[in-house]
């Protein structure tokens, strides 16, 4: 950190865990959906849609973890983050585990075959997009300086 920024926290300052964001979202769709049922698709169809979406989140979330612990930082957004993960996932989207929230989400909504909480999930990627990776992002450049703008220009936010 430059001088500067020495009064800032060490780190994102993201307080609400992600995923409690997610779930929320899904909590308010499966309500609307309790009130206004609609289907996705075919039944068949959507549960095997579900199958290969909870699959690739599986895959994406324990590679990226694994990313993690190799490099020794946190994963969880109000601890200080040690090192710059680029390696693995990280070279394909620099949100690997929000990506992985998302297949989880529409992949559980596929399940469900629930069309509400679907339909949350673009505002959803909004809400999160704002108050998580925007704050990571500020965080990250922060912290890492060039380093990390350089991994920005080079790989996606999402994918």
């Amino acid at each position: 950190m430059t001088d500067s920024d020495s009064t800032a926290p060490d780190n994102a300052g993201v307080h609400v865990p992600p995923p409690l964001i997610y779930l929320t979202a899904f909590a308010v769709g499966m309500f609307v959906q309790r009130a206004v049922p609609r289907t996705l698709l075919p039944s068949g169809e959507a549960r095997s849609a579900a199958v290969v979406l909870g699959v690739a989140w599986a895959v994406l979330t324990v590679w990226t973890m694994t990313c993690f612990r190799r490099a020794h930082t946190s994963v969880i957004p109000v601890k200080p983050t040690s090192a710059l993960v680029i390696k693995g996932p990280f070279r394909i989207t620099r949100n690997p585990l929000y990506l992985g929230l998302v297949l989880l989400y529409a992949g559980v909504s596929l399940w469900l075959n629930a069309l509400w909480p679907f339909v949350l999930l673009l505002p959803l990627i909004v809400i999160i997009q704002t108050y998580a990776i925007a704050r990571e992002e500020r965080y990250l450049e922060r912290k890492f300086g060039d380093a990390y703008r350089d991994y920005r220009r080079r790989v996606r936010r999402w994918i």
